[in-house]
């Protein structure tokens, strides 16, 4: 069946449609229904099945003769080691540290936060929760304490499992010190911590508290796999909310399996036995949903990638680890692609190495724009698939199945919806909008399985953050638009819609127009204040290496090309040049942040922020232009 026909089919019989994709599945009870409705639009999947994460990500591929193939294989171009773990050994090592959890009072339902970098252990630390039904929390490495202290008290773990230090390009992350710090300030205390000591920065421990890795393990019996309900939570991933506070989003045992599954063949086209490769973090979505279970349930090799796009050591990282690992579909976030194509813009480093393995290509994370979409595809030689996704839903809403259908890409569209969304575009009163028309994105309830049920212990929070403005549906906070063939554009987060003298325009649009500029690397486009017409679009551009032109004759040819492609009525007229933008550790620019820095209204350090010191940058080169004046 092709898109279209397998689309019908769950539009069809939703019922009866996830029952059939449950059967790839191994479960302790299987379901004999596939949806619950909790009323008051609470929904949940396969509530009542018994299964195990674990299981399915790890031990049934040993029973089925996959034992020698490899599970894991961890790159680390910082410290310049490579290894494989088959899924034979996967299965010894994750129950041991599943035992120590165990021995250690850990059961069923008990929170236990991760705090890792990207090493085996951390994915291993993963399993060994859902093995024994403990439900984890990665919070990403490195994270500041008083960040971590605010998980510890919401999420109330048992234990935390965390590594002496993380590994930059340049410099080493002590993690003990900060989790040191962030237990000393939470009102909420973990009877202990599971510490994997790194040989670059060994870590001071704290008599019957803290407890070693591997240490711990000797004398300990293996943990076997418990069954869990379907409705069980296998995690709580928090995402930074408006308010500043985090938002426990929590992900389902048996939907989750179902969908990622799925996923693996239907959207990223890899069989069992092939090598997936995430280049994101476990802290991140991508991470658990790609790194860790995903590629395992559906019996692929994973990739686990200690290093950066650009710096470890050039910009052919992540062509030569392709090329090395037989990798057949690569996932990143378009902000990575950018960086290699701002370090290598002819593409010379893609020709040193062999990538003839690789399928295709997949960005997520934020918009791809078109101009950095069409280098991947003139420099890789291969087909480069937007898809677009949320922390909430766990894996794709619209993108391109390539496993049942490639269908035809359309510059600035992820594409169309997959099976179980089904997508619509709302005005502010909720009501449809024609074809071509710009509105909020919106999906019909009941979601499918994988996504979100809820907040963890913030049922109202999930209503106001989700449920409310549009009452029936899931509100995704995004903007766009659904063309004549159904296929889905994001335009910008609904924020970033700016009302220019009465006119709604997209910030996105016009960062596409800015994007194609020859000289232009990266961009950000924000709304900023104006007294007369209300909002005015501002853009930031990072240059490519090696451009030298003045920047006002560019700042011209910018203003040009968005009057010429959008209209006048965008009143695009002031572009700034700086030297890198404001980011999350995944690579989403922090466009809201710019836009209150310009504003001069006072805002919250984002949790997620890569590197503080770019916003005292962009706000000098926002005070030569007459914004961001002195509170």
């Amino acid at each position: 069946m092709g898109y279209h026909e397998t689309y019908k089919s769950w539009q069809d019989d939703p019922e009866a449609y996830w029952l059939e994709q449950a059967k790839a599945i191994d479960w302790d009870v299987p379901p004999t229904r596939a949806l619950y409705d909790k009323g008051d639009d609470l929904y949940e999947w396969f509530a009542e099945a018994k299964v195990n994460g674990c299981y399915n990500a790890v031990d049934r591929h040993v029973a089925s003769g996959r034992a020698d193939q490899v599970a894991i294989i961890h790159d680390s171009p910082i410290t310049g080691t490579k290894t494989k773990v088959t899924y034979a050994e996967l299965q010894t090592r994750v129950a041991a540290a599943a035992g120590v959890l165990r021995a250690n009072g850990i059961g069923k339902g008990d929170r236990v936060i991760i705090y890792m970098p990207m090493v085996p252990e951390a994915v291993e630390a993963m399993l060994a929760c859902a093995r024994i039904g403990a439900v984890h929390s990665v919070v990403f490495g490195g994270f500041a304490a008083n960040e971590l202290a605010v998980r510890i008290d919401d999420c109330t773990p048992k234990a935390i499992i965390a590594a002496s230090c993380g590994l930059e390009p340049n410099r080493i992350v002590a993690y003990k010190p900060l989790l040191d710090s962030a237990i000393d300030q939470s009102r909420h205390k973990p009877d202990f911590c599971l510490i994997l000591q790194r040989e670059q920065s060994p870590c001071d421990m704290i008599e019957g508290r803290d407890l070693d890795w591997h240490d711990a393990q000797v004398g300990v019996a293996p943990a076997d796999c418990v069954p869990v309900q379907g409705n069980h939570p296998a995690y709580i991933l928090y995402t930074s909310g408006t308010t500043g506070a985090p938002k426990g989003v929590i992900r389902q045992t048996a939907g989750h399996l179902v969908a990622l599954n799925w996923t693996m063949k239907n959207i990223y086209d890899v069989d069992p036995g092939d090598v997936f490769w995430a280049a994101s973090d476990v802290g991140w979505v991508v991470g658990h949903s790609y790194i860790c279970y995903g590629p395992l349930i559906h019996g692929n090799t994973t990739v686990v990638f200690e290093g950066k796009p650009v710096g470890t050591p050039d910009a052919g990282t992540f062509w030569r680890i392709i090329s090395e690992h037989n990798v057949r579909s690569f996932f990143t976030a378009p902000t990575a692609i950018r960086a290699v194509k701002r370090e290598d813009p002819k593409g010379e480093e893609i020709a040193k190495y062999d990538i003839s393995c690789l399928r295709a290509l997949y960005l997520a994370g934020e918009r791809a724009d078109p101009d950095t979409v069409v280098w991947a595809q003139n420099k890789l030689g291969k087909p480069v698939y937007d898809h677009w996704w949320q922390t909430e839903t766990g894996y794709t809403i619209a993108g391109n199945p390539a496993g049942l259908e490639a269908m035809p890409v359309k510059l600035g569209s992820p594409t169309v919806p997959m099976p179980g969304y089904d997508v619509q575009i709302l005005d502010e009163a909720g009501h449809r909008q024609p074809t071509g028309t710009l509105g909020s994105i919106a999906i019909k309830l009941p979601l499918p399985p994988g996504t979100l049920p809820t907040l963890w212990n913030a049922e109202d929070r999930f209503r106001k953050s989700y449920l409310t403005t549009f009452p029936g549906y899931y509100e995704t906070g995004d903007a766009g638009m659904i063309d004549e063939d159904g296929y889905l554009y994001i335009m910008a987060r609904t924020d970033d819609v700016i009302n220019v003298a009465g006119h709604r325009l997209s910030t996105g649009a016009m960062e596409e127009v800015l994007a194609n500029h020859p000289d232009v690397a990266e961009c950000a486009v924000i709304g900023v204040s104006d007294a007369l017409k209300g909002q005015v679009p501002l853009g930031l551009v990072c240059l490519s290496k090696g451009v030298n032109r003045p920047h006002a004759e560019i700042g011209a040819e910018c203003a040009k090309m968005v009057r010429d492609q959008i209209g006048p009525v965008a009143a695009y007229k002031l572009t700034l040049v700086v030297d890198r933008l404001p980011k999350t550790r995944s690579g989403k620019i922090l466009r809201a942040t710019i836009v209150k820095l310009a504003d001069s209204e006072p805002f919250k350090l984002p949790a997620t922020i890569d590197d503080p010191d770019v916003l005292d940058e962009i706000k000098q080169s926002l005070q030569t232009v007459g914004y961001a004046a002195e509170a």
